[in-house]
């Protein structure tokens, strides 16, 4: 199955899954990104592990009712491939290599010149240019037996997927698209989720390094019945504060390893994060923006995207990746 993750069409569903939820989004129009409809389901515990999937019966019944509730029976959907599955590398190739051959040549040099985590995966491609008279591309690379069962998951329910992407590439077009980007800016965003934290540098546009932090204390939060808007169930945190305030903690030092990882090593000095985009699902979100804000000394932003007819309201940041996958071209 091809990785297409750089190729909008209307009334297509764009589904999120992670190990802990299932969000969807329908675009009411793209220019600017306006939600028509939008909700989310919490997973039992155990259903999908480190983006993989493990009771592959139990989520096909529970998609299968949010395929019910939610009214998208039968569509062509979008789905984001769980950060934790996919890795970037910049690979040189010979300048010889037609663009249409450049697939083919990756499979050949798999285990020689080109080296990866994983067998069997499937690739999609960004060329950077001549440099050194070899061709630079930007590899984004992700198991094929994982894809695959997501995309199997969702043609089992009678969904139609058309394209798979990543959470930095769908959340980054939302925000080029909020037109916030300066010039000359490096750019790190950092989705927060409750199960893992997802970096990202982007350098004009482009995506050139990844890194992922497992969240550890996922099992601290339940799901109890709610009655908001956007769902009736809501996360409570049922273990002790300190736990969360060490985890939170760890993580700020990781970013700010990542950080420094780019600048010295990297970059070799030259390049410096001058931005962060956080965005995400964890519920204490709003207190993660604080204290990123206090501690890295620039710019820390989040979206916001007005709901139409709403004067104050705004759709939840953990729906953002959904609006932002909706602006994918196929």
């Amino acid at each position: 199955m091809a990785l297409s993750l750089f190729s909008g069409r209307s009334k297509v569903v764009n589904i999120v899954v992670n190990d802990h939820s299932i969000r969807y989004v329908e675009l009411k129009q793209r220019n600017p990104a306006i939600p028509l409809h939008y909700g989310q389901r919490y997973l039992p515990p155990g259903i999908i592990m480190d983006g993989k999937i493990q009771d592959f019966d139990t989520l096909e019944n529970i998609l299968d009712e949010c395929l019910d509730d939610w009214k998208i029976s039968r569509r062509e959907i979008r789905f984001t491939v769980p950060d934790s599955l996919v890795i970037i590398r910049k690979v040189s190739i010979p300048v010889d290599v037609k663009e249409d051959e450049i697939h083919g040549y990756l499979y050949l040099e798999l285990g020689t010149s080109i080296h990866l985590p994983f067998e069997d995966p499937v690739f999609d491609i960004i060329p950077l240019g001549i440099e050194d008279q070899k061709q630079q591309i930007l590899v984004f690379a992700a198991p094929e037996q994982y894809i695959t069962e997501y995309a199997d998951l969702f043609k089992a329910i009678k969904l139609k997927p058309i394209a798979a992407d990543i959470s930095p590439l769908a959340i980054y077009r939302l925000y080029y698209q909020q037109a916030l980007k300066s010039e000359n800016e490096i750019l790190l965003t950092v989705q927060f989720d409750l199960d893992v934290v997802s970096m990202c540098v982007f350098e004009e546009h482009i995506p050139v390094f990844m890194r992922h932090i497992p969240g550890d204390l996922k099992e601290s939060w339940k799901v109890k019945s709610g009655r908001g808007r956007f769902s009736d169930q809501e996360l409570v945190y049922e273990g002790e504060v300190n736990e969360i305030t060490f985890q939170l903690e760890d993580i700020y030092r990781d970013i700010a390893k990542l950080m420094d990882f780019y600048h010295y090593s990297l970059t070799q000095g030259k390049n410096e994060v001058t931005r962060i985009l956080l965005n995400g699902d964890h519920p204490m979100l709003d207190r993660i923006l604080k204290d990123m804000k206090e501690r890295f000394g620039i710019q820390v932003d989040t979206l916001k995207v007005p709901l139409q007819g709403e004067a104050t309201e705004e759709l939840p940041k953990a729906f953002h990746l959904a609006l932002g996958l909706g602006l994918k071209e196929v």
